[in-house]
């Protein structure tokens, strides 16, 4: 895939969010506590609910990966920008219908199809207000992506500690705004209907919308909390 890095501020440029920015996806899911993690693929895949994207519709939707689609890029691998038909889920002209990020997985890179596992199956039984939503994925050969609602504002990370035109550094009343609200998502996956533990919390997987409210992302190191009344699990 090469490396995201010399393209990654272009992306993120607000004048790169395209025209459909403020149409939401209708969640899948109701705000209710989570069924018990299934564990063989097929059950994860089978129970997940999510649209199941081809390769090619992917690299249509995101203009075959092009480098100034790149919003950014993790230890998974980079993450494009692309458009969608809301009802129909194909791929849709740049600029119009739904805005999604396509998290494509670097062969190369540190994580691989555990973490893309662990991240359908915790996101497609989990629903909360701050937490990311997972719209679908591709199982295709040696491909694996995964797919999201588009966040604008990018991550948290960016607000934090990169300075441009693009990234100003945030308000009190919004760090306020923004702590509160991952507090109040990790406070529901350590609740007794969730019960997960989520491992990678640092400020670039804790992304913001348009309006900068504050979702929790990338679940790849996510384990499930204790059961049957232990204290605690091995990590």
């Amino acid at each position: 895939m090469g490396s995201c890095l010399s393209v990654r501020i272009k992306a993120e440029s607000p004048l790169h969010h395209g025209a459909s920015d403020g149409r939401e996806l209708s969640s899948r899911h109701s705000y209710s506590s989570a069924p018990l993690t299934p564990r063989s693929q097929s059950e994860i895949l089978e129970l997940s609910n999510l649209n199941s994207f081809s390769f090619n519709e992917l690299r249509v939707a995101t203009r075959n990966f092009r480098p100034d689609s790149v919003l950014g890029e993790g230890g998974f691998g980079c993450v494009f920008k692309g458009w969608i038909d809301e009802n129909t889920f194909k791929a849709a002209r740049p600029g119009t219908r739904l805005v999604i990020d396509v998290k494509r997985l670097n062969q190369e890179g540190f994580q691989g199809h555990k973490e893309w596992l662990a991240e359908i199956t915790y996101l497609s039984q989990l629903s909360h207000p701050n937490l990311v939503k997972l719209i679908g994925y591709c199982l295709e050969d040696e491909h694996r992506l995964l797919v999201y609602e588009f966040m604008p504002r990018g991550s948290l990370e960016n607000h934090l500690f990169r300075r441009s035109t693009y990234f100003q550094p945030l308000s009190w009343n919004l760090r306020m705004k923004v702590a509160l609200e991952a507090a109040k998502g990790l406070t529901y996956l350590h609740s007794p209907e969730a019960k997960v533990i989520y491992r990678d919390f640092k400020s670039s997987n804790i992304l913001l919308d348009a309006n900068y409210n504050a979702k929790l992302s990338d679940f790849g190191l996510a384990k499930d909390g204790p059961i049957d009344g232990k204290s605690h699990v091995s990590m």
